[in-house]
């Protein structure tokens, strides 16, 4: 029997606070569970489905394919056969930029669509989705799209008798392996490099949140992507993911996610064809607000947002906020007057700040959390509960008090909707527990003196460093972390390209 989407009786079964306008418009939103494959939505050659459920009700959504070594096979065969073919990665660069920005003016045409989607899916809240689906994911194609045919390489100094040039040609097949915390936007950040370059990919998404990445392939046909140079992967970190990263015919994997899999990812590559492997892992991120920073709505606007953004399933979450004691009052009272007014619930409800976690065992793994912090003494000033008598995975923002930098809730990613204070009795010490972790990915610092600011900017280890402001920077500036937070390779910005590139010297003697 060939498995079908399932559809639910309804995508919400909670009281809801508005008219169902986007209840309505999801419900009419067609599901593809199918891979991509060599330019055509394939099951998976067992047979083998999985459910993908709705965060915000538990109710089913589709049966996805479950793709396994022998998809991943497929699909790379069908990737090396698209780049060794040369229409996509030997073509004219005006010609690969020109499908892209058709590309990226589908998905911008299927903005809502995709954005409705994902927030069913993802448990995100529909004015995340509206902003990151919608807007940033054809940005980014867009932006890639107009770096191709203006890239150029280089003539290196010879003398007269020789020519020697550099250039930068595409790596070959490439997998993608991204998050399900950001689904579409983690792919975008991959894909729209990796594409621009010439590259022929195998991407899979997340198993928790698989739905716009399998609705991509479609698009990308309709672009005028040829067949083979887009390959999605729907299936289990431990078959598909594993299988990616063992593929010998594989050039390069790029991964976002724990550093738990990253490790494997190396091993992978280390046991087979020593593939270069860009990592972009977890975080424990400081957020500082200095002796003499000025507590304004927009620093507790930041602190809030740094922390929960998403759920604070973010990678680069403030959650360890280092607050100077001079400030601490004042902060801890306004911090949590605003996290009070923050709306937890229907993920399509417009007012809805934070909607979902991804699954009941994640929320169960942030409770884990929330007691481990009681347990060894901070405070909790604010949430540490779930609701007992509803069907999603929704969880109160908490905020603790008196964290110390021993605590298991101040040195292990939370990736919930958790904010912990430590407070400091001089600038050094907060740089001191600044510093005193193991990840290196983002830090926020508050001060009024710009030459304080620059000089913590350049103590801190870390990829991003915000001043004044809670902000992972645009898709001009690369991103990635130091330290367990990542490789040297970066996603976003003209270092992304990077990833997927391989340099050349061509030598030439003109005597000959």
């Amino acid at each position: 029997m060939i498995p079908r989407p399932l559809r639910p009786l309804q995508l919400w079964s909670l009281p809801m606070n508005e008219a169902p306008s986007n209840h309505a418009l999801a419900a009419q939103v067609r599901i593809e569970s199918r891979a991509w494959i060599d330019g055509e939505a394939v099951h998976a050659r067992s047979g083998r489905t999985f459910v993908t459920l709705n965060p915000a009700t538990g109710a089913p959504l589709a049966e996805i394919a479950a793709c396994a070594h022998v998809d991943v096979d497929a699909a790379v065969k069908a990737a090396r056969r698209a780049f060794e073919g040369g229409a996509w990665s030997r073509c004219d660069p005006g010609e690969r930029k020109e499908v892209l920005l058709r590309f990226a003016a589908l998905l911008r045409q299927h903005g809502e669509e995709l954005a409705l989607l994902e927030s069913v899916d993802s448990g995100k809240t529909i004015r995340d989705c509206r902003n990151e689906v919608a807007h940033e994911v054809p940005h980014f194609f867009q932006w890639y799209a107009e770096t191709i045919d203006k890239a150029f390489g280089r003539v290196a100094p010879t003398g007269q008798n020789t020519v020697s040039m550099i250039v930068q040609e595409p790596i070959g097949v490439v997998g993608l392996i991204v998050p399900w915390n950001f689904p579409l936007l983690m792919a975008a950040w991959k894909l729209a490099p990796a594409l621009a370059t010439g590259c022929s990919v195998v991407l899979k998404p997340a198993e928790q949140s698989s739905l716009t990445a399998l609705r991509l392939g479609e698009l990308a046909a309709e672009a005028g992507i040829p067949a083979g140079v887009l390959n999605v992967v729907p299936g289990a970190g431990e078959e598909a993911g594993k299988a990616i990263g063992l593929h010998p015919d594989i050039d390069m994997v790029s991964f976002t996610g724990s550093g738990e899999v990253g490790a494997y990812l190396l091993g992978y590559a280390a046991e087979t064809n020593l593939k270069p492997v860009g990592l972009e892992l977890g975080g424990k991120s400081p957020f500082l607000v200095l002796e003499n920073a000025v507590i304004t709505d927009a620093l507790i606007e930041s602190a809030v947002m740094a922390a929960f953004w998403n759920g604070g399933q973010n990678c680069s979450a403030n959650m360890r906020q280092i607050v100077h004691r001079r400030h601490h009052e004042e902060f801890v009272a306004r911090t949590v007057e605003r996290v009070k007014k923050l709306v937890v619930g229907d993920p399509l409800d417009p007012a809805t700040d934070i909607g979902a976690m991804i699954t009941s065992e994640h929320r169960e793994r942030v409770m884990g959390f929330l007691r481990s912090g009681a347990d060894e003494g901070a405070r909790i000033l604010l949430g540490g509960i779930a609701p007992q008598d509803d069907p999603g995975f929704f969880l109160q923002p908490t905020v603790f008090d008196r964290m110390t930098p021993g605590m298991k809730i101040a040195r292990e990613e939370i990736f919930g909707p958790v904010l912990g204070l430590m407070t400091v009795d001089d600038d050094d010490e907060a740089l001191r527990l600044a510093v005193d972790t193991e990840y290196g990915l983002h830090a926020s610092v508050f001060t009024r003196d710009i030459g304080q600011a620059l000089r913590f900017a350049r103590s801190l280890p870390v990829g991003t460093v915000s001043v004044n402001s809670f902000s992972e920077g645009s898709v001009a500036t690369p991103f990635g972390g130091y330290r367990r937070s990542g490789s040297l390779s970066r996603d976003n910005g003209l270092e992304a390209l990077s990833q997927y590139q391989q340099t050349k010297t061509i030598w030439i003697d003109l005597e000959s």
